[in-house]
């Protein structure tokens, strides 16, 4: 109770900080949209926003050392992210042919990305591109007339800090990134059965009228046990009825005082092994065969063990046309229960993954799928690139270092605190 209780304050006071946020940050009239990857265009001079980031005439950061100015930009509109920066003195573009010059981006985890540039029109472009997340600390050296000039500036995106006391509160969890088996499951309705080989129908031996009942419906049996006394007809004697193995009595057919014919009097069935069967419709048929791993859930998700497919039935019901494919399943705690419902999760293939992460860890962000890497105390989002997925896992084509820690559980509490801190696309 303390744990879900903290959890809402703490949701509480994020959505409150968002709400001041976007109240303080609203647009007003007479401003000016800024494009902040420079993608703006129109500006006379020199602009000093709120935040006292200095705007150059394309939107982008300005850094200015006496007379001199570059404005860093980072262009991506139809293409991979790239630098294009311009060069000013005395507020006069600088033909980028006397520029040199070169970036430096620090990540988190010690990445280290350098960026030589060439002159291409009015500015200089990057050689290659900038990876997300946009997330970095910048020094920018030039070389301009003889003279050399140097920024650092940080510019963070997608990046928070919380205690670990606070993280652990709050549930949040991390594992590390790495290779995992992606299993592609079929899902298909089944229900429990009997094993026929454990199940036993008890017959008196001789004709006679029942003289007393020993064991009831549902309960649990040893081989031997008597059932039932039955006074045979012939000789007048009395008999005990035993149990043939030992099980669960779930049938019982019989009362005091009953003749007693060719029909059971009581069912008896080893539930220690149960078969699953699963319904197979032509359009999974192609998918499942003899051997195949299955995951066993019950329809509230709180039970779940794993069989492998032993018979695929030649025939079809008549009715559904649906075929029957059987899983033998250990029963010993007595989970399942005879004529229960139960989903079955075919493993149809199986695709080794060099890095995965867990569904469980996903979030959405900006347009991009997202997890958040954990350094510390402090938090970042990676923007992936995905491959196949099955309900646990999804491969990673991009995006993410082997080896990575980040979050699994409770991560929407680190999206909810970057989006309240107003953490922007800004360079």
């Amino acid at each position: 109770m303390k744990r879900d209780a903290f959890i809402t304050v703490f949701i509480i006071l994020i959505a409150g900080a968002v709400a001041a946020w976007l109240f303080t940050n609203s647009d007003t009239p007479g401003g000016h949209a800024h494009d902040e990857h420079g993608n703006h265009a129109g500006h006379g001079g020199y602009e000093e926003h709120a935040e006292g980031i200095a705007k150059g005439p394309h939107g982008g950061r300005l850094l200015e050392d006496g007379d001199f100015a570059v404005e860093v930009t980072i262009f991506e509109t139809g293409i991979p992210p790239e630098f294009h920066i311009y060069a000013y003195q005395q507020h006069k573009p600088v033909d980028s042919d006397q520029l040199n010059l070169d970036v430096e981006l620090k990540r988190l985890g010690g990445v280290v990305d350098r960026f030589s540039f060439n002159p291409e029109g009015d500015y200089l472009r990057g050689r290659g591109e900038v990876v997300e997340p946009h997330s970095f600390d910048v020094t920018v050296t030039a070389d301009f007339e003889g003279r050399q000039y140097s920024w650092s500036y940080s510019s963070h995106e997608g990046r928070t800090q919380i205690p670990e006391a606070i993280a652990s509160k709050s549930g949040i969890k991390t594992e590390t990134a790495g290779p995992q088996t992606i299993h592609q499951t079929l899902n298909l309705t089944a229900r429990v059965q009997a094993d026929p080989d454990r199940l036993s129908q008890v017959r008196p031996r001789f004709p006679g009228m029942i003289q007393s009942i020993r064991r009831n419906l549902g309960d649990r049996v040893k081989a031997g046990d008597v059932l039932a006394t039955v006074q045979s007809n012939e000789s007048l004697q009395t008999y005990s009825v035993k149990a043939p193995i030992a099980g669960m009595i779930i049938k019982r057919d019989v009362q005091v005082g009953e003749a007693t014919g060719d029909k059971p009097i009581f069912v008896i069935a080893d539930l220690s092994n149960v078969w699953v069967e699963l319904d197979l419709f032509s359009r999974d048929l192609e998918q499942v065969r003899i051997g195949q791993n299955v995951t066993i859930q019950s329809l509230d998700g709180q039970y779940r063990t794993r069989g492998v497919i032993d018979w695929i039935s030649p025939l079809a019901a008549h009715a559904s046309q649906s075929v029957t494919a059987r899983v033998p399943i250990n029963n010993t705690e007595g989970d399942l229960r005879l004529g229960q419902f139960v989903r079955g999760m075919v493993e149809v293939a199986d695709y080794p993954a060099p890095l995965a992460v867990k569904q469980s860890g996903l979030q959405r962000f900006r347009d991009h799928q997202v997890v958040f890497a954990r350094f510390g105390d402090i938090y970042e989002v990676r923007m992936l690139e995905l491959g196949r997925r099955n309900r646990d896992w999804i491969e990673v084509l991009g995006g993410l270092v082997p080896g990575t820690e980040y979050v699994t559980a409770n991560s929407y509490l680190i999206k909810a605190d970057i989006e309240k801190s107003g953490a922007s696309h800004d360079h």
